[in-house]
């Protein structure tokens, strides 16, 4: 049986994904990159903002136009919200929300497995790194966002169920192992008995074999000294620390129901610059937020400008239905595209920056692509650098690259080991 899976979104998304395929492949299932050739095609949505449910959208049009014969499976946060709209539509063979999503792989075994059973070599490296959900949902309800409502409260996966995950990838080979969540910081709280992250991390560090593992995004509400500095001080978490701000203004951060200031925003990356000076600290900035004045928008590009952060995501403000800030008075989609692109370019600007002070260094990372004329390298501060192609180089490889060059759109290195 052949099969692909279009993935919009989040990490945690991708660590859904990773594990569809990772499974259907131990049936003898073939993963097809174009689904075009597939027999069963499924589509994880996102809906975090309008863009992201258009793109849905078009793609399961696109899907069912180009190959009608395929069974179509839908899942995600945005097919959540439209589940009785593509529940009457006879293209779509399964719909499933997402707290039905562990079964998805089941259910098609179950389904196809014996129509066309045949044995195939498994693909292993059908990605660079592995990524592992290791908690759901949030019960933090900022204004803005959908997610709470789509993904429900808070749920960790049990440490014995994380362990056993993290074995199997190390025996597949794998080199770095990113822990995906929705709220990451919650990992625990509802547990029996509570846990945290730092508890679960102190845990994982004692696989043997473990190389290193990245965190996806952290809520700075959850962020003290001694937490910082385990993250930044362990040998085996990344050099890489995105962190969920939102905006830079005091009374916008209000507006959004965030708990927090950019004073503190401050004392956190001041805190990670001063103990693990090498790191990359990222963050996700709202822009046009409902009622955000010219003012407000400078208060967050002074903060972002002043601080030691090396790239930002920027997100134009998307109402969602059924949010607090959906009702707000909106601001004008012109303004709000040109102060994104301001940000965008200030984001280039000090991401520029901060790759210049490796310039002759050398850093550790992994081989994440293979292209013709280069091979693209991560390294564990989240730099991609260019490098030379060599035919004996595998997707996931560890290697200590020295960093060459460095220009406003890419950085180049060679291999020292």
């Amino acid at each position: 049986m052949r099969f692909s899976v279009e993935n919009f979104g989040c990490r945690v998304n991708q660590a859904e994904a990773s594990t569809w395929i990772e499974k259907l492949q131990s049936y003898g299932w073939k993963w097809e990159q174009d689904f075009i050739k597939s027999d069963v095609i499924i589509i994880n949505t996102c809906t975090l903002t309008s863009k992201a449910d258009q793109e849905a959208r078009k793609l399961i049009r696109r899907i069912i136009r180009n190959n009608p014969k395929a069974k179509i499976v839908l899942t995600g946060c945005y097919v959540e919200r439209a589940y009785d709209h593509y529940r009457a539509m006879p293209e779509i063979w399964a719909i499933f929300k997402n707290k039905e999503k562990e079964e998805i792989p089941d259910i098609l075994i179950k389904n196809f497995y014996n129509e066309r059973n045949f044995s195939i070599e498994r693909i292993k490296h059908f990605r660079a790194r592995a990524f592992i959900k290791i908690q759901d949902g949030c019960n933090y309800k900022c204004s803005f966002c959908i997610i709470p409502f789509v993904r429900g409260k808070s749920k960790s996966k049990p440490l014995s169920f994380i362990q056993k995950e993290i074995k199997e990838y190390i025996n597949h080979g794998f080199k770095e192992i990113v822990l995906c969540g929705i709220h990451l910081c919650s990992y625990g709280l509802d547990l029996k008995p509570k846990s945290s992250l730092l508890e679960l991390l102190k845990k994982l560090e004692n696989i043997k074999g473990l190389n290193k593992l990245r965190l996806s995004s952290l809520d700075p509400r959850f962020l003290n000294l001694h937490t910082i500095s385990y993250f930044a001080s362990s040998p085996i978490i990344a050099p890489h620390f995105h962190l969920s701000f939102q905006s830079g203004s005091k009374k916008i951060l209000k507006k959004m129901y965030r708990d927090s200031t950019p004073e503190q925003y401050t004392e956190i990356l001041n805190t990670f610059s001063k103990l693990s000076p090498d790191s990359s600290l990222g963050t996700d900035i709202i822009v046009g937020f409902p009622g955000e004045t010219e003012r407000e928008f400078e208060e967050t590009y002074k903060f972002l400008k002043d601080s030691p952060l090396a790239y930002f995501h920027v997100f134009p403000f998307s109402p969602r239905p059924g949010t607090p800030a959906y009702n707000f008075s909106q601001i004008n989609g012109k303004i709000k595209k040109e102060r994104a692109n301001v940000l965008r370019k200030l984001s280039f600007e000090k991401n520029f920056h901060f790759r210049n002070k490796f310039i002759n260094k050398t850093l550790k990372g992994i081989i994440i692509k293979k292209c013709k004329d280069f091979t693209e390298f991560l390294t564990y501060n989240y730099i991609k650098v260019k490098i030379s192609s060599y035919p004996y180089l595998k997707i996931g490889e560890e290697k200590e690259i020295k960093i060459c060059k460095v220009t406003p759109y890419n950085t180049e290195g060679k291999i020292i080991s």
